[in-house]
């Protein structure tokens, strides 16, 4: 997670300095022959194991993103990474905004991402010891299907409580699932976090 950081960081200083068997052969051949027979019997049953679930995972889709979140007391910063399927996300976007939003691709603007920008910042929502707090949109960067997107809020010299609204894909999806990971120097939390309860609280003291 601070690689990811030290990463975005140097992008943002960059921009703010721009613009701111050898022995028996009849052995080794007929152990040979039984290995193949057997690797041959492995490969039939994997095939009838794993057929049924293949087939069951392209029925239903699973809809999740995951946001890391660390309060590093040095720096007085909380740092965040949120993991968002761009299928789903420019999906998302794409009904919200405009249907020719592009994620990942030759054809994405700097107009869609601050689209991209747009949407995080309206659907995630973070409280810090109870005040709604602004946070930093530091950058993103794609990981195969994945966009993880880098947010920090800085100023934060103690951590009582941290409450999250996060309806990010909510608005599409029903069953959309946002799971929350907080890591403290004396602690580790999770929460889930859904359409019925889009908010959690978590307290420290």
């Amino acid at each position: 997670m601070l690689k990811g950081f030290q990463k975005m960081q140097k992008r943002k200083l960059q921009k703010k300095r721009n613009s701111y068997c050898n022995k028996c052969p009849t052995l080794a051949s007929l152990i040979d022959s039984v290995y193949n027979i057997h690797m041959k019997f492995l490969k039939f049953a994997l095939v009838l194991v794993l057929f049924p679930l293949i087939a069951a995972s392209t029925d239903h889709k699973f809809y999740v993103s995951t946001t890391n979140v660390e309060y590093a007391v040095e720096s007085k910063s909380i740092q965040m990474i949120s993991k968002i399927f761009i299928e789903d996300i420019e999906d998302a976007l794409q009904q919200r905004y405009s249907p020719d939003v592009s994620l990942d691709t030759k054809k994405e603007t700097p107009q869609d991402l601050e689209l991209l920008k747009k949407y995080v910042k309206q659907k995630f929502i973070v409280y810090v010891n109870g005040a709604e707090v602004e946070y930093e949109f530091l950058g993103h960067e794609y990981e195969l299907d994945i966009v993880k997107c880098y947010l920090e809020i800085e100023n934060i010299s103690e951590l009582h409580t941290i409450e999250f609204e996060n309806k990010i894909l909510m608005d599409l999806f029903d069953d959309q699932k946002n799971i929350i990971h907080v890591k403290t120097p004396n602690s580790r939390r999770s929460i889930v976090l859904d359409v019925d309860n889009p908010k959690g609280l978590l307290n420290f003291d």
